[in-house]
């Protein structure tokens, strides 16, 4: 065996098979996945995860926000663990790839590894993060968040979702909050393979992005209050129709977003009205906004431009506006050794490949706070994701799991050789 690894692959077949495999639980009709956070389908999933490294030999911990970590032991066992994983829960109209190759990619690592009888100087632990999405319990990769310190336990425990049920409450009911402190382990590096979510790998014929970092993004609840007033007998120059309002607010948020352009982008993915009927006036709006810049300079510039035209717009209507910052996520650079990593395993197997910023938030993001981290992605069909029509090839997911495979096992030589004694 030439090499680090020599002529070491993973299985795709057996890589796919475990995608499909696992895109079942929650399949929805149009093709894709609907599998929240903490859900009796999220359980389902975790369960099947840790038989099959079970099965691998693993030895498993689930820590007390739910993370679930399955070691495979090195020759020298003090050696912090070269990590790899995402996470397994879905958007609700979810697609099979987003999250769930970087998991089972890792899973394969340990299979591929077990059949080559290959023994890694440090341990390598594969990890399934808890509630990524952020689509039930905001904000998004709460539990990772917790694991690098930038929330306390009590915080992610006392997150509810729409209906007021409780990240804590739902973590106990379905049997996987743990023991372990969150974040009391210590991780060598980090490792996260990805669908890229976006279009630029597939535009440019390239097959694995070399991820440099993320960029800083805000998300915002807003609340508009007016009157709820009968809609046949109140004139329309008496109402204060808090829709209304929050339609103005709503196109200030596309205003933002444009004036920001090219890099900036600036999302309402969630309005709730109420009463919500149709001969009422709307008296109450719930909206979200998500803003995401590579600067944080200008993501400031860009929260103080949409403050100043939610309030110009509450006035405009005579309602009443609460905007709350409820999560703020800085720009983040990856460990250079690690992003080297990578480099050289695309180049050694031949791969085209780029560096690239991430677009969208990932657990690494925070990891990176913790361990020396970077990121793999492989390309998505017309860059379309948090969609049930969401398609990665075969040959480009086992790609990244190669480079992969490769990256972890140099790094793993190199943190080795950097162990005094």
């Amino acid at each position: 065996m030439s090499g680090i690894g020599g002529n070491l692959r993973i299985d795709a077949e057996r890589l796919w098979a475990s995608i499909m495999e696992t895109a079942a639980i929650g399949a929805t009709e149009k093709g894709g996945i609907r599998r929240l956070t903490l859900t009796d389908l999220d359980r389902a999933v975790r369960d099947w995860f840790v038989a099959r490294c079970t099965e691998a030999g693993c030895s498993i911990s689930v820590d007390e926000l739910g993370n679930i970590a399955a070691r495979r032991p090195g020759r020298d066992n003090s050696l912090p663990p070269i990590a790899i994983g995402s996470h397994l829960d879905t958007q609700p109209t979810g697609g099979k790839f987003d999250g769930v190759i970087g998991v089972l990619a890792g899973l394969e690592v340990l299979r591929t590894l077990n059949d080559a009888g290959y023994q890694t100087h440090a341990p390598i632990e594969v990890i399934d993060w808890t509630n990524e999405e952020g689509s039930r319990f905001a904000p998004a990769m709460l539990a990772s968040g917790v694991f690098a310190g930038a929330f306390d336990r009590d915080y992610a425990y006392s997150r509810t979702d729409r209906e007021g049920l409780s990240f804590g409450a739902e973590l106990e009911r379905i049997g996987y909050r743990g023991d372990e402190v969150c974040g009391a382990r210590r991780l060598g590096a980090f490792f996260e393979l990805h669908i890229e979510q976006g279009p630029i790998l597939e535009a440019e014929g390239k097959t694995i992005g070399i991820v440099t970092g993320v960029q800083g993004m805000r998300w915002y609840e807003v609340t508009v209050t007016g009157m709820e007033c009968h809609a046949g007998s109140t004139p329309m120059h008496l109402r204060a129709d808090a829709l209304v309002a929050a339609a103005r607010m709503i196109g200030a948020v596309q205003a933002v977003g444009l004036a920001h352009a090219p890099d900036a982008v600036a999302t309402v993915g969630l309005v709730e009205v109420r009463p919500n009927s149709r001969n009422v006036i709307p008296g109450e709006v719930f909206f979200t906004i998500d803003l995401r810049h590579p600067d944080d300079a200008v993501l400031a510039a860009m929260e103080a431009a949409l403050r100043e035209r939610l309030e110009a717009a509450a006035r405009e209507d005579g309602v009443a506006m609460a905007l709350t910052r409820i999560w703020d996520s800085p720009s983040v650079h990856f460990d250079a050794g690690c992003i080297e990593a990578v480099e050289d395993a695309a180049r050694t197997l031949g791969f085209g490949a780029r560096r690239m910023v991430s677009g969208a938030g990932h657990d690494a993001a925070y990891i990176a706070r913790v361990a020396p981290t970077t990121m793999v992605f492989v390309p998505c069909e017309k860059g379309i994701s948090h969609n049930e029509a969401e398609k990665s090839e075969p040959g480009d997911i086992a790609a990244g799991a190669d480079v992969l495979l490769r990256a972890v096992l140099a790094t793993d030589e190199r943190l080795a050789a950097r162990k005094p004694g």
